[in-house]
């Protein structure tokens, strides 16, 4: 009997996968809102992209390959 292959947890924190398959990334600019946020106005805290599409496929095949998808 083999083994479970295991979800490696600190890439499943920071990726997920779009419906289409894609690979996407929270923004950094999002996670750290907090970060200085006085300085910062209204719409740009509202405006900054939830999400980051990874288009390189070398990084896209290894992410996939670490979430066992």
């Amino acid at each position: 009997m083999r083994n479970k292959i295991k979800t490696h947890k600190a890439t499943a924190k920071r990726f997920k996968i779009t419906g289409s398959g894609k690979v996407a990334r929270t923004h950094q600019q999002k996670r750290n809102n907090a970060h200085l946020k006085s300085k910062k106005s209204r719409s740009e805290k509202r405006l900054n992209p939830d999400s980051y599409v990874i288009n390189a496929k070398g990084q896209v095949k290894r992410i996939k390959k670490l979430l066992n998808i």
